[in-house]
């Protein structure tokens, strides 16, 4: 199989340098590497230069949707193309397990593995850590088999490229910026052409790196707008969108009481109430944040 690995970022240029250096480690190395800046700084073109694999840089739209459809309009020769983050770094296996699976498992569309740490939930995982994490990793044990999944999360999907070729399915460019949720959107796109599962035999770390994310007060409008445009465009229901708004809503109005310094809870909170203002008065769009 022809792997191609896309990587869309925003800047991020010292962590996509550290994490281009570390996919040199697969044990299987991806035939061709796609790297989708939202700006020329956030390449290092001198230290891609150096790296013992192809990597050609893509031009598009700033936004994860846009930069990834840039990727896909690229990805002419692929069998699978593998998506990840700029911050995650997978263990020296991942390309060559990923192989493996959509080999033996052809009903397989979408594959997501196991995030070993993720610092998106605290201060970030540095390098040296996430290079301890990865050594001391005893690998998928016999009982760990691959599990009917929803979605693949956006720091690490594997697809199989005919599945997306079907239909020409691309992101939806209409959750700009960070764009949030528009992994689960082209997943469940995906999914009547077969099977999504998330695999223990795929392993890594995301390092969640808070350079380059959308700010409070953007993100909080997202996360009121952007599951009930998924909700009305039918690629979820009505229970997941609310149960995700409320989950969100209710760290925010909990962390603006005591705010976290790692965190915006207050502008998320106001994101949230603005995005509210807005579904009142019949003009919520998750393109609105460009205006915020």
């Amino acid at each position: 199989m022809n792997i191609v690995v896309g990587i869309a970022t925003a800047g991020r240029r010292e962590v996509l340098s550290e994490t281009l250096l570390h996919l040199t480690r697969q044990t299987r190395l991806p035939d061709l590497i796609l790297v989708c800046p939202s700006a020329a700084e956030d390449i290092d073109e001198v230290k891609l230069g150096m790296l013992p694999m192809e990597v050609r840089i893509v031009a598009g739209d700033k936004g994860s949707s846009a930069q990834r459809n840039a990727i896909l309009d690229q990805a002419t020769t692929a069998d699978l193309i593998v998506f990840f983050d700029d911050d995650f770094l997978p263990r020296s296996d991942f390309l060559a397990e990923t192989v493996k699976l959509f080999e033996t498992e052809p009903d397989i569309v979408v594959a997501t593995g196991l995030v070993l740490a993720d610092g998106i939930h605290g201060p970030g995982i540095s390098i040296a850590e996430a290079q301890t994490i990865l050594d001391t990793d005893v690998g998928a044990q016999p009982q760990d088999i691959p599990q009917p999944a929803f979605n693949a999360y956006g720091c690490n999907m594997a697809f199989r490229v005919s599945a997306i070729a079907a239909e020409s399915t691309r992101f939806d460019e209409r959750l700009p910026l960070y764009g949030w949720q528009e992994d689960v959107d082209f997943c469940r796109r995906l999914a009547k052409h077969g099977r999504i599962i998330k695999s223990p035999a795929l392993r890594g770390v995301h390092l969640g790196n808070k350079r380059g994310r959308t700010s409070g007060l953007r993100f909080g409008y997202s996360q009121v707008a952007n599951p009930l445009y998924l909700r009305n465009k039918g690629t979820v229901g009505l229970k997941w969108a609310l149960r995700l708004m409320g989950g969100n809503i209710a760290a925010n109005l909990a962390g603006s009481l005591k705010p976290q310094g790692l965190v915006d809870r207050r502008g998320r909170l106001k994101g949230n109430l603005m995005a509210f203002a807005d579904f009142c008065r019949g003009r919520l769009d998750p393109m609105r944040i460009l205006e915020l």
